[in-house]
């Protein structure tokens, strides 16, 4: 039974990160879906609450559930604007979706984005307009992940919950 992992959360709190090591770990027939990647490399799209991004993040999740074991989707997904996103979750994975929210200080993400290859692309005034505080999902339950755990501790923590079940 393919199972869904969602990794939410602020620019620069280790969402992508954590979805590549995690991947690293179930290793084959794992995906990654990354807001990112769909929104700004693949389509070059702007984001916002009718994002050209968000069908197509649609059908990857589709894609997902039919051929993947896991399915990591991970990135900054406001929960308003991608409610439909979530919405499609649940009908494609019901009661095997598994969310994360990385609740850290704004400090934190912006420490963690200055060590970032591509910390330059953006600051922390950018980073600052993007910012929403506890922007929960409502409908999903999302475990939070906090400032206080390594990479290595939420990896092993997602991971160990997730292998079980597979």
């Amino acid at each position: 039974m393919s199972k869904l992992i969602i990794l939410r959360g602020n620019s620069g709190s280790g969402k992508t990160t954590v979805a590549k090591e995690l991947q690293k770990k179930f290793g084959r027939n794992t995906m990654i879906i990354s807001q990112d990647m769909v929104r700004r490399e693949m389509l070059k799209v702007n984001d916002g609450p009718t994002t050209e991004a968000l069908p197509l993040m649609q059908e990857l999740l589709v894609y997902g559930k039919k051929h993947s074991e896991v399915t990591i989707l991970e990135g900054i997904m406001y929960a308003d604007w991608y409610l439909p996103l979530f919405e499609c979750a649940i009908r494609e994975f019901g009661e095997e979706i598994y969310a994360y929210y990385f609740d850290l200080p704004f400090e934190e993400t912006l420490r963690r984005h200055q060590a970032r290859p591509k910390s330059n692309e953006f600051g922390e005034e950018e980073m600052r307009g993007w910012w929403r505080e506890k922007d929960y999902i409502g409908f999903i339950k999302e475990n939070v992940i906090t400032a206080e755990e390594t990479l290595d501790e939420i990896v092993e923590r997602v991971y160990r919950i997730h292998s079980m079940k597979i």
